[in-house]
Order: structure tokens, then sequence, then C-alpha cells
């Protein structure tokens, strides 16, 4: 007989430990920490979402399209792209699916329900479905119409809509990722709206205006535009970036976004940062000196956040790939890649790793790479943090390659780097499990008091993430934050 209907439950003990005394404690730890607020300082929510709170348009924009770790996985197993919605032309209103379109793309997540087994995208969505739309139906192609149904009757209910579920998620603080030269209009729209009672941030991002190449002479034509700045010569390219982290920060701003190919920060003389600049601008520059320019700039990121305190996250080990699909990926999406740190920092750090204004979070796919150089570098460069990753047995590994070394105080606490915003409370609540365990098997072991364990757990969701990123001292006169 073929089961076509099953029951989806969450276990309450989901990701903590199996040893029972262990889980016991992990449980008490849990506990402590499972409704306190979401801080996320490093996340990708576009903001208007928030700002004209409608109805999200349908179940499958919502937990599909959106995700790009959804369709990243089901595009590996032969689901094309535009099946799935993603760059999807469609005759509705634009940047939405019809009806059609949606369902079809709810059914093709559903039919590959089984490749997600195992992985942390699995964890995420029976979260999001069960938790957040109370549709406790495993996913299959049997009863792929009726949760489309569920899910999409909820959307229409004003309790599921952005600012309403905003407040359900009990999110504190909520960054995004914005352009270099963003107007940041609807940031303010929303910091002036009094019926908005949360905390959006932005977060520049500049690395298409330090990365000379295809469309860079018109990049940094709109950064002088944006910064009201002659950017003719290299001086005036930098006077125009500290204007615009200045325009950011005045908006609530507390850190800047990397992505480069590598995280090296070798230092060129600034005569010869014009020359590459000026060669640049004609489209004379060759590839090396290209990148030569690059690494110089990521230090002078630095330098500035030395300067206006912005906090620097750096995103390493990724390569891109897969080149008919690129424009459908995030500049960071791609396969693992072997990463060098030491040296790659050491130009920066022997300038500004003690100075205090600098905070430096980095974060890298390259598990080999964090007891080998990061955790040292972390444990001894007080500006030096651990970016955490997000899946748990990934973030098991983390904790037990840096630990020893860097301890807890060194890692930059809660981070979910998340676009797709109903995954936010998701990604929080696997981190606080995963932590839990580890901190319990630390108290299992006699290393640890559990009092010590609590202060801890809490610490990572609350405190450590507000003091890595800086957001109490970047609070302006208006802001709303709890």
């Amino acid at each position: 007989m073929t089961v076509t209907t099953v029951p989806l439950r969450l276990e309450p003990d989901r990701l903590l430990p199996v040893e029972p005394e262990v889980r016991v404690i992990a449980r008490r730890l849990y506990d402590v920490v499972r409704d306190l607020p979401v801080v996320s300082p490093h996340g990708d929510v576009d903001p208007r979402v928030l700002l004209d709170d409608e109805p999200f348009a349908d179940p499958a924009t919502l937990l599909v399209t959106s995700d790009r770790e959804v369709t990243r996985l089901l595009h590996a197993s032969g689901v094309p792209l535009d099946r799935l919605g993603v760059g999807l032309d469609s005759s509705s209103e634009a940047g939405s699916l019809s009806e059609t379109q949606a369902r079809a793309v709810w059914r093709a997540f559903c039919e590959h329900w089984d490749v997600f087994r195992g992985t942390t995208v699995r964890l995420r969505t029976e979260y999001q479905l069960v938790e957040i739309f109370g549709v406790a139906l495993r996913p299959s192609p049997h009863t792929a119409d009726t949760m489309f149904d569920r899910i999409a009757e909820r959307l229409r209910r004003p309790e599921y809509r952005p600012r309403a579920l905003y407040e359900r998620f009990r999110i504190s603080v909520l960054a995004t990722r914005d352009d270099a030269c963003s107007d940041l209009q609807v940031h303010a729209a929303l910091e002036a709206d009094p019926s908005w009672p949360g905390r959006i941030i932005p977060t520049f991002c500049p690395d298409a205006y330090l990365e000379p190449g295809p469309g860079w002479t018109a990049r940094v034509a709109r950064l002088g535009q944006a910064a009201d700045v002659d950017v003719g010569d290299y001086p005036g390219f930098i006077q125009a970036l500290e204007r615009r982290r200045r325009f950011f920060i005045e908006h609530g701003a507390t850190s800047t976004v990397h992505t480069h190919p590598d995280i090296r920060t070798d230092r060129i003389e600034p005569s010869e940062a014009n020359r590459i600049y000026q060669a640049a601008l004609s489209d004379e520059a060759t590839a090396s000196e290209a990148e030569a320019f690059r690494r110089h700039m990521l230090g002078e990121m630095a330098r500035m956040s030395c300067d206006d305190g912005l906090v620097m996250v750096l995103h390493t080990g990724v390569r891109r790939q897969d080149p008919p699909t690129a424009e459908w990926l995030a500049p960071d999406s791609g396969v693992t890649a072997p990463v060098e740190v030491t040296d790659a920092l050491r130009p920066l750090l022997e300038r500004y790793g003690t100075h205090p204004n600098l905070h430096l979070v980095v974060f890298t796919a390259d598990e080999a790479a964090w007891s080998r150089e990061l955790a040292p570098l972390a444990s001894r460069y007080p500006s030096v943090y651990l970016g955490v990753p997000r899946g748990p047995d990934t973030l098991r590994r983390f904790r037990a390659a840096t630990t020893e070394t860097a301890g807890f105080s060194r890692t930059c606490g809660g981070a979910d780097d998340a676009r797709a915003f109903c995954s936010v409370p998701a990604r929080h609540d696997i981190a606080r499990r995963v932590d839990a365990g580890v901190l319990a098997r630390l108290v299992a072991e006699d290393r640890l008091e559990e009092d010590e364990a609590i202060e801890t757990a809490v610490d990572l969701v609350i405190d450590q993430p507000r003091r890595v990123f800086k957001l109490a001292p970047f609070t302006l006169p208006g802001q709303r934050g709890r």
C-alpha cells in the first residue's frame, strides 16, 4: 500500500545531543534562549517588503523562488531554474508569478522533496511549514496542491503580512545589503513611518566600485554623482567612498560587506594607485593591475573603518561557477575553494589590527582555515572576529575547530545572512539548538558550569552580535531599537 499523505512533525528535541544526560542539559539551555529576540545584523532581506507591507504573493515565490539555497539544490537535481520561477518573465504584475506559474513551481518543489533529505534547507523549510504556517504535511506530489492552498489562504490574512510576521518573529534588528550608491529612501521612509515599530539598518556594499572591469567607468561616475564629488582622479574617488560611508552611517548602517575572490590586502603607493585608477577609467588597466587595485582598496576600506567605525565583513572561500546561470546567482554564490588568510590579511593587520575602531568579521566556507588560520588570528588580534556558519553540522564542526583556541567571545554571534524573509527565525532557531548542545557537552564534561553555559548561550544570541556589529554606538535619535 502506498502512503500518499504523511504528517510532518517537528520533534521538540531536534538537533540536541542524543546522549540522554547531555540532552537534558541542552534542553534546559535551549529553553532559556528559545524565545529571545532575533538580532540579525548581517542579512539580505529586501527592506521594501516591510515598507510596502503588502501580502506575500504566493507560497512558491515566498518559500521557493526567493530562497537561493532551495533553488540551487533543485537546479543541481535537474530542475531548470525557469521552472522554479527564477528569472521567469511573467505576464502578470512585474516581479510576480501568475497562479498557474506559482502552482507549477510549488509542485516542482514538492515532487523533489527527497533531494533535501539531511540538508539544512529541509530543517528550515519544515520549521517554516509547521511553526509559521501550521501546515503539518510532508511535501509530495500528492500533497502539493493542498499545501499550496493552505499556505495561500494564510497569506491572505492580516497576521501573515510582513510587518505582522516581523513582530511575530521577535526581530529586534534586521540588516539589509545596499549598493554603495543607494539613496536609502526605503530605509528613510521606514524610519519616518510612525506605525513602524521595528529597526531595519542598511549595510554598505562597495564591491562593484572597487573592482575595475567591464562597466566600471560608468559605476565610478555614478559613485561620484551620488557623493557629489569629482571622481576624475584617485583622491576624488577615495573622497566619494568616504562620503557615501558617512551617508550610510547617518541612516543607521553599522557595517560594510565585501565578497571579493580573495581577501588579500597588499598595499600600493598612492601614486601607483592613481596611475592604475586612471588606466582603469580608460579601460586600459591590465587584469593584474585591476587585481592589485582591488586588493589595495580592501586595505583602504579597513583604513576607513578605523576612521568611521563601520564593521568590516569579509566573505571568502567561494568561487563562482556555472556561467549559464550566473545572472541569477548572488555574487558570493558558487563552490567552496581553498583560501589563504594569514598572509592575505597581514598587510591590513600589521597596520590596523589593534586599532580600537576596527572590527573585522571573516566568513569562509573553507573549513580547514578555521583552526589553521582564523582561530589563531582571532585569539591574537582584538579586531578579528570569526563569522559563524549556518548549517547545524557545519556549526558543530566550527565550534569544535575554533572554541579551544578562540573561545566563544571571538565569534560574531547570530548572523543569518538570509535573503528569504521567513527563513530568518528558522535559521536562528537552528543556531540556538546547536549551540545549546555544544555548551551542554562542555557542562557534561565538567569543562563549564551550567550558569556559565546559560550566560554564554544568551550572549551568543543577544549581546555578542550587538557588540561585534556595534549596534548600540550607532543608534541614532529617533531610531526604534529594542
